[in-house]
């Protein structure tokens, strides 16, 4: 009897020291962000990142709205604005469908078509330039007229290891990437924060890729760190996420193993 005993012992041993090795976990490690200012003391001043004003591209769609002296003679070109079907739907946003946005939608061409004011190419331009261009046609026709020039679908991507991945679209085309990162609620606790990925498409549809590290406050100064349209930010998953995935596959192995040993261990009490 004592033998059994032992040799009991002797199976499961080896299974209980796997599996407190496979449910335990480490701490994650780089989860803080800006890791290089202090938490006390003299806090060092970060410059300012340059904003480059993002340029108008195709399928873009622009709150354009002209004001007079008379608010009835530009109804046609203010109400022009109308709602248009964006085939964005962020995953955990709630959304039902597709996000309606107002405006003109700039064509493959890259013109506007504005009634009164005609066919007018803003491709190129940023919203400062295309205010020019649209109010040197306004005053044609009005005087002293003044414009308003606005993207209505500043989107960006953000996806991988973050709580709300998705597209999003922005009112305000001075958007950075932690503002982003925010409206995705935020990465996860297996998101590499020192390895985000940027991808940002050219005005030639040419892709440019460029590494981020949130661990550090030098982001606050990169040229990328605020977007522009169609930007895509990847979050990779860390080590830990691949361990726990691995683990979790290892636990059904172990449980299959422990229920096997305890076959075996009643088998041998039988005999």
């Amino acid at each position: 009897m004592r033998n059994i005993c032992l040799r009991n012992l002797c199976l499961l041993l080896p299974i209980f020291i796997v599996s407190v090795g496979l449910f335990s976990c480490s701490a994650p490690k780089n989860v803080k962000y800006f890791q290089d200012i202090p938490d006390s003391g003299q806090l060092k001043t970060i410059a300012k990142a340059e904003f480059i004003e993002p340029t108008i591209q195709v399928d873009d769609i622009l709150t354009i709205l002209v004001q007079t002296v008379d608010p009835q003679a530009t109804v046609s070109i203010n109400s022009g604005n109308l709602p248009i079907q964006n085939s964005i739907s962020p995953v955990g946003s709630g959304s039902q469908g597709g996000q309606i946005s107002s405006g003109y939608l700039v064509n493959k061409e890259g013109f506007v078509d504005v009634p009164i004011l005609g066919h007018i190419k803003l491709v190129g331009l940023t919203t400062s330039q295309a205010k020019e261009v649209i109010a040197k046609e306004a005053n044609k026709n009005y005087k002293d007229a003044t414009v308003i020039v606005r993207f209505a679908n500043f989107k960006f991507s953000v996806t991988g290891e973050v709580a709300k991945p998705g597209v999003y679209v922005s009112a305000n085309e001075r958007t950075s990437i932690l503002d982003a990162i925010s409206l995705a609620g935020d990465l996860t606790i297996f998101g590499k924060r020192e390895n985000v990925l940027l991808v940002r498409e050219n005005l030639d549809g040419t892709k440019t890729p460029v590494r981020l590290n949130l661990n550090k406050s030098e982001i606050m100064t990169s040229p990328y760190y605020y977007l522009r349209q169609n930007d895509l930010i990847y979050i990779e998953p860390n080590k830990s996420k691949v361990a726990s995935t691995d683990a979790s596959k290892a636990r059904s192995y172990t449980i299959i193993a422990a229920a096997l040993s305890v076959i075996i261990v009643l088998i041998s009490r039988i005999r």
